[in-house]
């Protein structure tokens, strides 16, 4: 696995990361939308390929593009970030499982993105219908919390931590960790409003300080069902998916012959001290053959 020079995924002590494997099978997706959550990564011209033109939502979309394209770290930011593709020629539900997601989750660092599938039901080819979730082992745990909002708030100045407050009554901050990302903001420099509003299902941290004095920040695994999530299902960093766990709100299953969108959500709300907050991370969606 290629490392990134960064404060984020990274435990001193403790690394143990998947070698880097190339996808039997790929897929050809299209980028619809790209709307991160402010962090570490976002703006960053160093490591995440960010060049400084990303100042229109058009703009931010081809760059999501280009990553995925070339199958490099897309950074989805902190809770509530998230990238909607479309794939070409859709992906069937066939026996077993239909696609995989590669990230750059191992052992002691796993940031899980939840997964939402679609159907083109209208035919007009936007993703504009139904999303269901792709259960996974925390889906409808009572840790879950089930509809969580958070606005985050642009800072009034460079180099400040990004304000956020919940619909819970929380707040918080995504801090700016200039000595490993020294760009001005951590708020998309497209995103042209004071303040935006993210939504979803918000999984309960694993993380922790397995030092005690705020050196060795862990992320452990979720069991199953996430992007970017170390598990046992995971292999080289590739988690897969199948439609048929595809579930409505009120979480009855619900049957789907095939998808034609995905979207990737990063599921959870925390900072890790000097390695920053837990961010989602996707460089590619592999469609699995089983025929």
């Amino acid at each position: 696995m290629t490392m990134v020079a960064s404060s984020c995924n990274i435990d001193e002590v403790t690394i143990t990361p998947f070698p880097e494997q190339e996808p039997e099978t790929s897929s050809i997706v299209t980028v619809y939308d790209y709307t991160p959550a402010p962090g570490q990564f976002i703006g960053d011209t160093k490591t995440m390929g960010f060049d400084g033109t990303e100042t229109t939502r058009e703009a931010a979309i081809a760059y999501a593009q280009r990553r995925l394209d070339n199958k490099q770290l897309l950074p989805l930011g902190a809770f509530g970030g998230y990238v909607v593709v479309g794939i070409e020629g859709g992906i069937t539900n066939r026996e077993g499982d239909d696609f995989a997601i590669l990230g750059n989750a191992f052992d002691g660092s796993s940031e899980p993105g939840i997964v939402w599938v679609m159907r083109d039901e209208n035919g007009n080819a936007e993703p504009d219908d139904t999303w269901y979730e792709l259960e996974g082992s925390e889906s409808f745990s009572d840790d879950t919390i089930q509809h969580y909002e958070v606005t985050y708030y642009r800072p009034e100045a460079e180099n400040m931590d990004v304000e956020w407050e919940d619909n819970l009554g929380g707040k918080g901050v995504v801090e700016h960790l200039a000595s490993f990302h020294n760009q001005a903001y951590y708020y998309p420099t497209w995103i042209a409003e004071e303040s935006y509003t993210l939504v979803g299902k918000c999984l309960k941290s694993k993380s922790y300080d397995k030092s005690g004095n705020g050196t060795q920040w862990v992320n452990p695994a979720f069991e199953w069902g996430y992007a970017d999530n170390a598990s046992a299902e995971c292999e080289a960093g590739e988690n897969r998916f199948d439609i048929a766990r595809a579930v409505a709100t009120s979480g009855e299953s619900v049957a789907l012959e095939s998808v034609d969108f995905v979207k990737v959500q990063c599921a959870i709300q925390q900072q890790c001290g000097w390695i920053g907050e837990v961010s989602t991370e996707i460089k590619s969606i592999i469609i699995i053959d089983n025929e």
